[in-house]
C-alpha cells in the first residue's frame, strides 16, 4: 500500500477546530429563532449579524451508514440550540510545528454540520458556501479563521460546511459498489458537499439567503472541491458562481480500471481490507490512524455519475458547469509545502542536464522560465507551476472559451511577518485577506505569520470587496481597487501585491509549456501531478486525447 500511496499521495491542505453543538426546549427571546422542516432553532447576534453554528444537514454517517451516501437529516423535538459548532470531521492532527497547526475541540464521525453568518435584516442576499482545505484528510468549518462576519457585514449570507474526510469520506471498494443501487463507491466526501448545497438551495430563504444566487468558495482541497462541483452532473443548479483559491486537477482513479499509473479505486480500498462489515466495526480513530499511517490516499474517484470523467476530459468536452469564476493562486504557493518540490542537483550544468533529460525538446522553454542562475528558486517556480499555475490558467482560459466571465488573480504580497519567516505568498497565505481577518491573532492558527500593517488591512478590504461583489454580481469591483477586467481581455490578471495590479498576459508562457508536458503524459496515460518520469513526444497530434484514449484524425 505504501509504494501505491507515495505515487498519489495528496499534499498539503490547512486548519482546523471545532466544538460541539447541543439542544435545548427552553425559548431565548432575547436571541434569534427561524423555524426550518428539521425543527426550531435559536442562533446568536453579534453587531447586528445572525449566527447559526452545528446545523446537521444528513444524518450522522456512523455505523452502518459508514460509507453511505448522506441522508436528509432527522427532525428534532424542542429548540436546537445553534450557538456552538459542531464536531469536526474526524482526521489526523498536524503536526505541533506546522504553519497550518490548530487545536481541534472534537472530532466524530458525527460532523456533517453547517454554519450560517446572515445580516440581521437579510432578504433575498447573495450566499457563499465556503469548502475549507486541508488536502482531503483535515480541516473543519469551525476554524476560526473561517468566520464569516466580514461577509455578513458586506450582506452576503455566509454558510461553511464540514464533509467526511480521509477513508471516511474517499474510500472505493468492490463490497460498497455492490451495496450501491447505482452500482458504485468512493465520492462520498463530495456527496456530502452536493447534499449540503441541497440543504442551502431548500432552506437558505429562511435566513434571508437568495437560493439562486450561491457562490460556492474554496481553497486547496476546497477549491479541488469546488471543480469537482463544476464537473458533476448531480452539483448541477445547485450554485451560480464559483471562487477556486488554490487548486490542482491531478488525475485520479477510475473506480474499477487502472488508470495514469495508479491502480483502480477499488483496488486501493481492498488493499485496507477486504471485509466492508469488520472495517466498518472498527473504531473510528482506530480506522483513521491506520488508513493515515497506510498513507490512504483521499481523492475523487471517477465512476461514470458523480464524477464522470477525469475534471480536465469535462472540461474539454465542455460538459462542466457554465458558470462565471474567480480564480487564482499564490506566488510562494511551495514556501510552505517543500516536500511537493522533486529533488534537483545542485550544480547548474547538472541542473541543465537533468532538465533536458526530463524535457526533451521542451527543455530550453523550461530553462528559460526556471533558469539554473538560482536553482532553489527555479524549483520553488517550477513546482507551484506544475501544481496550482497551469491548473488555474486551464479552468479560467476554458470557462471563458465556454462564454464565460473569468477573473484570474495571484496573490502576491509578502507582508512583513511571512517575509520573516521565508514564507512569502505561502499556500493558504491569502485567507486572512479573503476573510478580512487582519491583526487578529485570535482567528489565526498559533504559528500563523500575522499580518498588521496598514497596507495589509488595506489590502484586506479591498480583497474581499473584490470576493462580495463577484459573490453578488458576477462582477469583482472595489472602491478603492482598479477595475478588473475579465481574463478575456487580453489574459488580464489581478495581482495583489501591496496594492493590486492588472496584469496582461504573464502567464502565457508558463501555461503553454505545461499544457504541451501534461499533454504528452496523457497520451501515455501517465500521471501528469508532480511526475518526474521523463515525458515521451505522442506518436500524433496530442489534442486529439480524449478520456484515456488516443483519438484519430477521422474520429
Amino acid at each position: 500500500m505504501s509504494k501505491i500511496a507515495l505515487q498519489i499521495a495528496a499534499y498539503i491542505g490547512i486548519f482546523a477546530a471545532a466544538i460541539s453543538g447541543s439542544q435545548s426546549s427552553a425559548k431565548m427571546p432575547d436571541r434569534p429563532e427561524v423555524q426550518i422542516p428539521q425543527g426550531r432553532l435559536t442562533g446568536t447576534i453579534k453587531d447586528d449579524i445572525r449566527i447559526f453554528k452545528g446545523i446537521a444537514y444528513a444524518l450522522p454517517p456512523v455505523g452502518d451508514r459508514r460509507w453511505q451516501p448522506p441522508a436528509p437529516p432527522a427532525k428534532w423535538q424542542g429548540t436546537f440550540d445553534a450557538n456552538a459548532f459542531g464536531a469536526s470531521c474526524i482526521q489526523p492532527p498536524y503536526p505541533a510545528n506546522s504553519v497550518y497547526f490548530e487545536e481541534l475541540a472534537a472530532t466524530s464521525e458525527d460532523c456533517l454540520t453547517l454554519n450560517i453568518w446572515s445580516p440581521k435584516n437579510a432578504n433575498g442576499a447573495p450566499v457563499v458556501v465556503w469548502i475549507h482545505g486541508g488536502a482531503l484528510q483535515r480541516g473543519s468549518s469551525a476554524s476560526p479563521m473561517y468566520d464569516g462576519t466580514e461577509y455578513a457585514k458586506r450582506g452576503i449570507v455566509f454558510v461553511s460546511i464540514n464533509y467526511r474526510l480521509g477513508v471516511f469520506g474517499w474510500l472505493a471498494h468492490p463490497e460498497l459498489s455492490a451495496e450501491s443501487a447505482v452500482g458504485i463507491s468512493g465520492n462520498y466526501g463530495l456527496l456530502d458537499q452536493i447534499a449540503a448545497l441541497e440543504w442551502v438551495k431548500g432552506k437558505i430563504g429562511v435566513f434571508g439567503g437568495d437560493a439562486q444566487n450561491v457562490t460556492v468558495m474554496g481553497e486547496s482541497a476546497g477549491a479541488l472541491s469546488v471543480t469537482y462541483l463544476l464537473a458533476s452532473p448531480l452539483a448541477r443548479g445547485l450554485f451560480a458562481k464559483a471562487i477556486i483559491q488554490s487548486a490542482n486537477i491531478r488525475a485520479v482513479p477510475r473506480l474499477r480500471d487502472p488508470a495514469f499509473g495508479m491502480p483502480a479505486a477499488e483496488t486501493i480500498g481492498v488493499m485496507l481490507g477486504e471485509d466492508i462489515a469488520a472495517l466498518r466495526k472498527l473504531d473510528a480513530g482506530v480506522l483513521m490512524r491506520k488508513t493515515w499511517l497506510a498513507r490512504f490516499p483521499a481523492q475523487g474517484t471517477v465512476d461514470g455519475r458523480i464524477l464522470p470523467a477525469q475534471v480536465v476530459d469535462i472540461f474539454d468536452r465542455g460538459e462542466q458547469a457554465k458558470v462565471p469564476i474567480l480564480a487564482g493562486l499564490n506566488s510562494g504557493e511551495i514556501r510552505s509545502q517543500r516536500s511537493l518540490i522533486p529533488e534537483a542537483p545542485r550544480q547548474p550544468a547538472t541542473y541543465e542536464a537533468e532538465i533536458k533529460r526530463r524535457y526533451g525538446n521542451l527543455s530550453p522553454a523550461y530553462l528559460k522560465l526556471y533558469p539554473a542562475l538560482d536553482i532553489a528558486e527555479s524549483q520553488l517556480a517550477a513546482t507551484r507551476d506544475s501544481v496550482y499555475g497551469w491548473a488555474i490558467e486551464r479552468l479560467i482560459r476554458h470557462q471563458a472559451a465556454a462564454g464565460q466571465p473569468a477573473y484570474s488573480f495571484v496573490f502576491d504580497h509578502c507582508y512583513a511577518a511571512a517575509r520573516a519567516r521565508g514564507l512569502c505568498n505561502f499556500h493558504a497565505g491569502e485567507i486572512p485577506f479573503t476573510f478580512g481577518h487582519i491583526s487578529s491573532d485570535a482567528r489565526l492558527p498559533p504559528n500563523w505569520p500575522v499580518p498588521v500593517d496598514a497596507a495589509d488591512d488595506a489590502l484586506a478590504t479591498v480583497i474581499i470587496d473584490y470576493w462580495t461583489s463577484f459573490a453578488a454580481t458576477g462582477v469583482p469591483s472595489a472602491a478603492t481597487g482598479p477595475l478588473w477586467p475579465a481574463f478575456d481581455n487580453g489574459q488580464a490578471r489581478m495581482r495583489f501585491a501591496a496594492t493590486p495590479v492588472v496584469e496582461h498576459g504573464r502567464a502565457a508562457a508558463m501555461f503553454e509549456l505545461h499544457e504541451q508536458i501534461v499533454t504528452q503524459r496523457r497520451c501515455y496515460d501517465e500521471q501528469w501531478f508532480i511526475n518526474m518520469v521523463p515525458i515521451k513526444p505522442c506518436p500524433q497530434d496530442c489534442s486529439l486525447y480524449i478520456d484515456g484514449t488516443i483519438a484519430t484524425a477521422k474520429d
